[in-house]
Formats: C-alpha cells, sequence, structure tokens
C-alpha cells in the first residue's frame, strides 16, 4: 500500500477535502502540503485544528509528515530576514504536526546562490543554526524533523547530507530519500538508500527525466521503477512509500500510477 502526498490538489481542495476524497480511492495514509488555502498555520482556529485531527481518527487515517514546499522558503538564505521568515513558517508548521499527530516535518537544508554560491561552511552553519532552532520544538511537540534530498538544496547528494547530519551529531534527525530527485542527479538510488542506514525514515516516489525536474507520474518519465522493489528490500524498508506525483488529473494519474508500481511488486495490499 502507498501513502499519498497531496501536492496536486493544494490550490485546489482543503487538507480536510483532500483527504476525505483521496480515502474515496483507497489510500490510507498521507503527507499533507502546508499551503495557503489547502492547510495554512496560521488560517486555521484551534476547532479547525482539532477537526482535521478527527478526520483522521475517525476513519483510521494516518498522517505521516508535513510538507512545506521548499521553492518558498530558504532556511539558508544570505539574507537574515530570509532565514527568519522561513524559520518562522516551520515553527508554525512543526506546532501544528504536533497538534495534528504527524510523525515528522519534512525539510530542506536549504538553498545557494546558483550562479555564485557561499562557502560550504556559511550554508552548513544556517542548516545548523535552524536545526538548534527547530529540533527541539519538534521533541516538545511531539514530532520529528525528517530532511529531504533536494536537486536544488546545497546539498543534494545524499552522502553529503548524511555526512552533514552527522557532523551535527542528533541522531533524532532523519532522512526522507526521494528516488525521483536522487535520480535527477544521477545518483544510484539503490546505493542512496543503502547510505541512509538508520536514518531513513521515508521514500518518496514518482517519476521525472534527467532534463528537466519533474515530479510526474509514473511512466512519463524515465526513473528505472522496475528496481526499486530490490533496492527497498537490501535495505529492510517496509513503510509505505509516499507517492508525490504533481498532476492536473491527480485522481486519475496517481491510481493509475499506484497501480503500475503494484504490478511491478510495490504496494501489495492497496492503492
Amino acid at each position: 500500500m502507498f501513502g499519498c502526498n497531496t501536492y496536486s490538489y493544494m490550490r485546489s481542495h482543503s487538507a480536510d477535502a483532500c483527504v476525505m476524497r483521496l480515502a474515496e480511492l483507497g489510500f490510507r495514509e498521507f503527507e499533507l502540503m502546508t499551503h495557503p488555502g489547502h492547510l495554512w498555520p496560521a488560517d486555521l482556529s484551534a476547532e479547525q485544528r482539532s477537526a482535521l485531527r478527527r478526520v483522521f481518527d475517525d476513519n483510521g487515517l494516518t498522517l505521516t509528515t508535513l510538507n512545506m514546499p521548499n521553492v518558498d522558503i530558504n532556511i539558508a538564505g544570505a539574507a537574515q530576514g530570509m532565514r527568519a521568515y522561513s524559520l518562522k513558517l516551520l515553527i508554525e508548521t512543526i506546532r501544528l504536526a504536533g497538534e495534528l499527530g504527524a510523525r515528522g516535518v519534512v525539510i530542506g537544508p536549504g538553498k545557494a546562490n546558483p550562479l555564485f554560491p557561499a562557502g560550504a561552511d556559511v550554508l552548513t552553519k544556517h542548516f545548523f543554526d535552524a536545526l538548534d532552532l527547530l529540533g527541539p520544538l519538534a521533541e516538545s511537540s511531539g514530532t520529528a524533523l525528517w530532511v529531504e534530498n533536494m536537486p536544488f538544496a546545497f546539498l543534494p547528494k545524499i552522502d553529503d547530507l548524511l555526512r552533514t547530519l552527522d557532523d551535527y551529531g542528533n541522531d533524532a534527525v532523519r532522512v526522507v530519500y526521494d528516488i525521483p530527485n536522487a535520480y535527477f542527479i544521477g545518483e544510484d538510488f539503490a546505493d542512496g538508500l543503502k547510505a541512509c542506514g538508520d536514518r531513513l525514515a521515508l521514500v518518496h516516489l514518482s517519476d521525472t527525466g534527467r532534463q528537466v525536474y519533474r515530479h510526474d507520474p509514473v511512466g512519463m518519465g524515465t526513473v528505472p521503477f522496475a528496481e526499486v522493489p530490490s533496492a527497498l528490500a537490501a535495505v529492510d524498508h517496509t513503510a509505505r512509500p509516499i507517492l508525490e506525483i504533481i498532476s492536473h488529473d491527480p485522481d486519475r494519474d496517481i491510481v493509475d500510477s499506484a497501480r503500475r508500481l503494484a504490478e511491478l511488486g510495490l504496494g501489495k495490499g492497496g492503492a
């Protein structure tokens, strides 16, 4: 069975309506995007937060993660104001994750200027400063920080990300390994999964080529999905992968992607 990310619905549905729609399609586990009009901490009253948690509790559904679209924030930005703004949004998201019962909050390590990047020492310090602030808050809120490998981050390769997290020294900070993100940058995702070790918390699945970065339905890119089951089995990863598929017809494309992946031996037992 697969979990489902709500990226494709964040401009068309509120989080509660989206979850119920996807539940009708067979999904039981979710990653909610924090986005205005969909799930935005500043717009949710205490009553609305409680009502959304009841949607999960009353219907036997699981909220695994909250995820902030990292095109909008940068915890490693050069401007202190950008870093402060990004951290404010993540603080609100972490608190909301705790109230909703999400196991983790997906974050990125931050982005560098692609033409004239700051030094690795500067970017890493900003990342560590963010972890210093967000880590204790996540623990006290009853959730956790899960850092994702992202092609546009200043640590796109999983080996570099893991080495940096080891240097930081907090084993509670875990990793979301996005297979298409790894594939897009030419990383062997079987090796990447092995490298994650005990830090591996979650796997994201979608399709992409290597020329244009995408999170497409399965079959629209060139990710070798036939190799994914053995790669996951090799690291004994049994948590449900999350389908993070972006489509203008998500009801059709997400269900079809789940079917295609199930035919390859992934997601046995349901959507």
